[in-house]
């Protein structure tokens, strides 16, 4: 049977952000996902998930600048310090969220900058695997 979660950017927009997570578990939802917690402390975030019983399934790690077209760093030359600082941010998060998964935005590809200098980068920065380990196929 699928498991459905309601997506609180996405849904019941007349509402503030923190007050959606009610209205989603009105609507029968059990979990909830979202873009960016940012905006709010996660320890709000986490009560508010406690008091209506819901689970953190998804979120997406910090993008740069959203504003400015960004879209992730995760494999931008020359932005792994912050794309480290951005990662420790959303594992902060997670913790406090008891959030299982993210979503680490690798960025928009760069005017000039080869597809495989992308890739490389984006190897390098992902969590959890050492920086020349062969990749699992």
């Amino acid at each position: 049977m699928p498991r459905f979660a309601a997506n609180l950017s996405m849904m019941f927009q007349e509402l503030p952000f923190l007050d959606r997570f009610a209205a989603a578990r009105a609507a029968g939802f059990e979990a909830v996902e979202f873009l960016f917690p940012y905006d709010f402390p996660a320890a709000e975030i986490a009560t508010r998930l406690k008091d209506n019983g819901l689970q953190q399934v998804l979120f997406n790690a910090p993008p740069g600048d959203w504003a400015a077209g960004e879209r992730g760093m995760a494999c931008i030359p020359g932005r792994r310090a912050e794309f480290r600082e951005a990662l420790k941010q959303a594992l902060d998060y997670a913790a406090a969220l008891s959030c299982p998964r993210l979503h680490i935005m690798p960025g928009l590809r760069p005017a000039g900058v080869a597809h495989d200098t992308l890739t490389a980068v984006y190897g390098a920065n992902r969590p959890g695997r050492p920086r020349n380990a062969p990749r699992r196929r």
